[in-house]
């Protein structure tokens, strides 16, 4: 266990420090996920982990073709024209080898990564705060599942801001007589629905309130807390989309969400 960095550790130790916190109520609860979240997780976090190594596989295709100096015409070489291009490249016969290789491996990840959102949507597919947080600009039924999936039951955090610390995005804090600091975020909790807020974000995605937030706080302090920021504002909204099987504030007036 972590003692705030505690320089002497051992199991007596910490049998004391475990009791004394029991005494005064402030140990922690653990929250154990129940069978079926367990079992999305798993189809959830299999497909994180495919499309990592589907990524890897990628990049070392265009490797390759750096070492010989031949730039694809287009960014995209699994669209429409990429793969053309592919067919009439020409270079020596073990590169062509690797690279035909790595085109089938990819191919291969593709089908196995379609089979698991299919598999994942299956499962989600009647559930209402899955369904609600698709209306937040910039989450659909990937980042959605990932919510679902790693949050759990949100009942369990008694408001956002809870969640939002839960999931290490929310800053360090120090304080002490009359100084405070604020350090960068903590980056603890689920690494994945860190990512998938700060991912919902990008790209100008978040709907136009959060693209206001975003150019109000990256133009006084820089775009990578901007960023951090909206993403908490985002999963704020995720909070009650999964809470409440809607997001009354995306609701449109006077009609149903």
């Amino acid at each position: 266990m972590h003692w705030e960095d505690r320089r002497v550790k051992n199991d007596y130790r910490d049998c004391c420090d475990l009791l004394d916190r029991l005494r005064l109520g402030k140990l922690p609860e653990a929250w154990i996920a129940p069978p079926e979240v367990r079992e999305l997780r798993e189809l959830v976090r299999y497909r994180a982990k495919a499309v990592a190594l589907r990524t890897g596989l990628q990049a070392q295709l265009k490797a390759t073709l750096a070492k010989h100096g031949a730039r694809p015409p287009v960014k995209d070489l699994w669209g429409v024209a990429g793969p053309a291009w592919l067919d009439q490249l020409e270079l020596p016969h073990a590169y062509m080898v690797r690279i035909d290789s790595l085109r089938d491996l990819v191919d291969a990840y593709n089908r196995e990564i379609a089979m698991l959102e299919r598999e994942i949507h299956s499962l989600l597919k009647h559930d209402a705060g899955y369904q609600a947080i698709q209306a937040i600009d910039g989450v659909g039924r990937i980042l959605g599942a990932i919510f679902v999936a790693e949050i759990g039951d949100v009942t369990r955090f008694p408001n956002p801001e809870s969640l939002c610390s839960w999931a290490g995005l929310t800053p360090r804090h120090r304080e002490s007589d009359t100084k405070t600091r604020r350090g960068r975020i903590t980056k603890q909790g689920s690494k994945l629905v860190r990512w998938a807020a700060i991912e919902a974000v990008s790209k100008m995605r978040g709907g136009p309130k959060l693209q206001a937030d975003y150019h109000r706080i990256s133009d006084r302090r820089g775009k990578r807390i901007g960023r951090v920021a909206v993403a908490r504002k985002l999963l704020t909204l995720v909070y009650y989309g999964l809470r409440d099987g809607e997001i009354r504030c995306l609701a449109p007036a006077g009609g149903k969400a």
